[in-house]
C-alpha cells in the first residue's frame, strides 16, 4: 500500500495517508479561492482510518455560502491550511494537494462550482464536472 506524507510550511503539521484517496476534488467557489488565494483548491479526500496526524494545529469552522459547514485545520507557526473535514463526509478528511511532497500526486476526480472557475483554468479531461456542488448539474 502506498504512503503519501503532507506537511505545512514551517513542517511542523504532518500528514501521512495511506493508499489511493477516495477522490480528489477541485473546488472553484470563492470561499475556497478566498481561503487558499488561489483560482481553485485542490484536495485529495482519504478515509480517517487512513490517515495519521501530528502537531499541534488550529481549527477554524464556517458555514459557507452553500450552507455547509467546514473545519479548516492549519499550522498555528506558519499558517497553512493542511486539512479539512465536514459533517457531510464524518469518515473522511480532505488534505491539501499541495502540502504532498510527490510531484506525480493523483489528478483531479471531480471539479466543483464550475460556475465560478477562471476561465483560464484546466479542468482534466475525465473528471466528473459540476456547475456548483454536487447535488448540481453537470457540465
Amino acid at each position: 500500500m502506498s504512503q503519501h506524507h503532507a506537511q505545512c510550511h514551517c513542517k511542523k503539521v504532518s500528514v501521512i495517508s495511506q493508499g489511493t484517496p477516495n477522490f480528489v476534488s477541485m473546488c472553484h467557489c470563492q470561499d475556497c479561492q478566498r481561503r487558499t488565494g488561489s483560482a481553485f483548491n485542490l484536495g485529495a479526500w482519504f478515509d480517517k482510518s487512513e490517515i495519521k496526524i501530528t502537531g499541534k494545529i488550529k481549527k477554524f469552522t464556517i458555514t459557507e455560502h452553500d450552507g455547509i459547514e467546514m473545519t479548516y485545520h492549519f499550522c498555528p507557526d506558519c499558517g497553512s491550511s493542511v486539512y479539512w473535514s465536514t459533517p457531510i463526509l464524518t469518515s473522511a478528511l480532505g488534505i491539501a494537494v499541495g502540502c504532498f511532497e510527490d510531484s506525480q500526486f493523483a489528478i483531479p476526480t471531480s471539479s466543483f462550482h464550475e460556475n465560478n472557475r477562471f476561465n483560464w483554468v484546466t479542468v482534466p479531461q475525465n473528471a466528473n464536472r459540476f456547475v456548483e456542488d454536487i447535488k448540481s448539474e453537470r457540465v
